[in-house]
């Protein structure tokens, strides 16, 4: 598999359990979407912010380098990264809204690179305030990996609201 492909299916990878935990989440009550979870993140909600925040930080980052062209339309709708802290949605309505849409970015993205294009050097600052310079290849394996993670914590919190997220495996994922 190549590293194009690799990474086309990641996204859809996380396109796929992004909408299977909404789905879950689904099944809280508001209030616990807002409960404190005693966790790396303070809600459920706030795990869901920060797992777009990454997002749209990167996505900010490879938008400001003309690594990935996107529709002027399009970007419109995405939210402006101001901070690590940033609520960029309060209920699951919007979540869904904003979370389909910045996965049909990222499946288009790794859609359109060509196995070239992941080769070459992507520069940015990071929140801290520390300049980099990046393979984009490894930087995409952090885009996907930074969603991976923090869903996992997620789910964690989810087991103890005893809610069933189904399976996370990769190769069942992607497989259908």
């Amino acid at each position: 598999m190549s590293l194009a492909q690799n990474f086309r299916m990641m996204a859809v990878y996380n396109q796929r359990m992004n909408t299977q935990l909404i789905t879950v989440c689904e099944q809280l009550k508001p209030e616990q979407l807002q409960q404190e979870t005693n966790s790396f993140f303070s809600t459920v909600m706030c795990y869901w912010n920060h797992i777009l925040f990454g997002d749209l930080i990167m996505l900010s980052r490879l938008v400001t380098n003309d690594i990935v062209n996107i529709e002027p339309s399009t970007l419109q709708k995405v939210p402006v990264v101001k901070s690590v802290n940033d609520q960029f949605v309060n209920n699951l309505v919007e979540l869904k809204s904003l979370r389909t849409l910045v996965d049909e970015i990222y499946l288009k993205i790794t859609q359109d690179l060509t196995a070239e294009s992941y080769n070459g050097i992507i520069k940015y600052t990071t929140s801290s305030g520390e300049y980099l310079e990046k393979n984009i290849g490894e930087f995409f394996q952090h885009i996907f990996n930074h969603q991976t993670h923090h869903r996992g914590q997620l789910t964690c919190i989810l087991s103890q609201f005893d809610l069933d997220f189904g399976c996370t495996d990769l190769p069942i994922i992607v497989s259908n």
